[in-house]
């Protein structure tokens, strides 16, 4: 009977140590949580991670900033890693290196932040886990050159009106000067030492219109004359 008991105690022994050890030790996996504060971009600098050039993040598209984890000692590899950016929403990582399972590559958009980083892994005894190094997006944007002034469309000097701007009638000519000498457009200048006389118009045969005019006075008096002495006589 004391067989018994003896035996019916170790079992519950037994049975207590196996449901109170630590749950990390019965499927050999736990979580960890990132070392460097959060929120953070991959340019953050505060110490807490140095940037590097795109070669150190393998794998990572040109296009977004690469972000490069790795956990502390040899003992210990990533099983799952669960990451947020703002934008970009949760990313959840389970294929991991180069050149080991202790090294995880993330991507993100250029300058998006990263809110939450939390690790489930496997063997070792650890409580954080770091953020090695950042890619940030190499800045491709040419530089920019000042803008060539454009030719000012030329002006005329005088725009003539329109019929509406002169309410339907047809705009009047403006004679218009010579610049060196100031004369009238149109009028033919005095010869020099002549009569100013000798500029009235002619007729179509050539003769001077004050000639005509003192003929027909003569023929009108002549014709006066003869009509007055038919009278007397």
């Amino acid at each position: 009977m004391r067989t018994l008991i003896r035996a019916g105690a170790l079992s519950a022994v037994a049975a207590v140590t196996l449901f109170s050890a630590p749950a990390h030790a019965t499927d050999d996996t736990y979580t960890v949580q990132l070392r460097q504060s959060l929120p953070r971009t991959s340019t953050t600098d505060d110490g807490g991670a140095p940037q590097e050039g795109r070669e150190e993040c393998p794998g990572i598209p040109d296009g977004q900033d690469g972000w490069h984890f790795v956990l502390p000692g040899n003992s210990t590899d990533f099983v799952k890693l669960k990451v947020t950016f703002e934008p970009g929403g949760q990313q959840v990582v389970t294929d991991f290196g180069p050149p080991s399972d202790k090294h995880a590559y993330v991507g993100s958009a250029p300058e998006a932040k990263l809110t939450s980083a939390v690790a489930e892994v496997k063997g070792g005894d650890l409580e954080l886990f770091n953020l090695s190094h950042t890619c940030p997006v190499e800045d491709t944007t040419p530089g920019t050159e000042s803008p060539t002034a454009s030719p000012s469309p030329s002006v005329s000097a005088s725009a003539s009106p329109t019929p509406d701007e002169t309410n339907g009638e047809e705009p009047t000519a403006s004679p218009s000067t010579s610049p060196s000498e100031g004369v009238v457009a149109g009028a033919s200048p005095a010869a020099p030492g002549g009569d100013s006389e000798g500029d009235l118009a002619e007729t179509g045969n050539g003769a001077p219109v004050g000639l005509l005019s003192a003929a027909a006075a003569v023929l009108l008096g002549a014709g006066g004359y003869l009509v007055f002495r038919r009278r007397k006589a």
